[in-house]
């Protein structure tokens, strides 16, 4: 089969496109033909050998992939060879063939393509999760994404919506926030350009928000929790910026505020169940058009390099998907 390589810990220009031997399930495992990818920040930082759980180079990257069942491992039940279906995993998305443990593969509706499948289940899944679980978001409140073009950012924008939310976008340039703009957000804010935190205090006449959702880190991370309300949430997605920021712990007392931790990934290994039941409100809401998946760049799967290019300088908007793999 032919798929991305990672031979060593390093930048994402290091990829390579190669034929490797492809891989054989074992038992309580799923083997995928692959159809499509999505990039994901984590990739980036898995990649680098950055990230918590670290693969042994050399190693296929892509935590997210779409496909059909090609085979199934000895005591594999409830599933079926030719089924179209869509998998998260560590890594092995960028591949042809793709193998999993059998519970971590959810079954695609009718209807949904491969590129929409392999866009929505990681950044979906996580903004559905820090809104819900971890907020408690309530409708008629103020909900403020930070980089909010990006792939959970532009996810958070939607869910917020669809929640009843006021949703405040925040980016780095125009064309960023009129793609908010286009997914539902009320208000913008470009941070490149505007002070964050008058902004968002001018935006909410000095009350402030209810949510942050911060997928950014670095010091936009502070310049939000200023602008934050009383019983403020502050959600901590992630550190695209790079820097993991040092917040003043007087903040959060004067404000009655909270900093809240979200990890999607340990929350479906703690919460099976719930995790369940979110993608399934997921699925709902994709089907009622509240939410619209959209891979906004395609890429083939020789083009990975161009494609992770998009991700880590930040310019990319919405999904980047891995498209025609097979």
């Amino acid at each position: 089969m032919r798929a991305v390589l990672c031979t060593e810990y390093g930048s994402y220009e290091n990829l390579v496109v190669s034929d490797v031997p492809d891989p054989v399930p074992g038992p309580d495992e799923v083997l995928i033909e692959v159809h499509s990818a999505s990039l994901n920040f984590p990739d980036l930082l898995v990649i680098q050998g950055l990230y918590q759980f670290k693969p042994e180079p050399p190693f296929v990257p892509g935590a997210e992939a779409s496909g059909v069942i090609a085979k199934l491992g000895e005591g594999v039940t409830g599933l079926a060879v030719g089924q179209r279906v869509t998998t998260v995993g560590i890594a092995g998305g960028f591949a042809q063939l793709r193998v999993v443990d059998a519970q971590s593969v959810i079954p695609l509706a009718a209807g949904v393509d491969f590129d929409t499948a392999a866009a929505t289940t990681m950044t979906y899944g996580t903004s559905y999760h820090a809104l819900v679980q971890r907020a408690e978001m309530a409708g008629g409140e103020t909900l403020l994404v930070l980089g909010a073009s990006g792939g959970v950012g532009s996810a958070a924008v939607e869910i917020g919506k669809a929640l009843g939310a006021t949703v405040i976008a925040a980016a780095s340039s125009d064309d960023k926030l009129a793609f908010c703009q286009d997914i539902g957000a009320d208000e913008t804010i470009n941070y490149a350009t505007e002070d964050l935190t008058s902004r968002v205090k001018e935006l909410t006449g000095g009350r402030g928000v209810d949510v942050v959702y911060d997928p950014v880190g670095g010091d936009l991370t502070e310049s939000a929790f200023r602008a934050i309300g009383w019983k403020g949430r502050h959600l901590v997605v992630g550190f695209t910026a790079g820097d993991i920021p040092r917040l003043p712990l007087n903040l959060p007392l004067l404000k009655g505020a909270s900093v809240v931790g979200v990890f999607w990934g340990a929350f479906t290994a703690h919460e099976p169940e719930t995790a369940a039941a979110n993608l399934s409100a997921i699925s709902t809401m994709i089907a009622e058009g509240s939410l619209q998946p959209r891979a906004t760049e395609v890429f083939p799967l020789d083009g990975a390099v161009a494609a992770f290019g998009l991700l880590a300088t930040r310019t990319a908007m919405g999904k980047i998907v891995l498209s025609e793999i097979n």
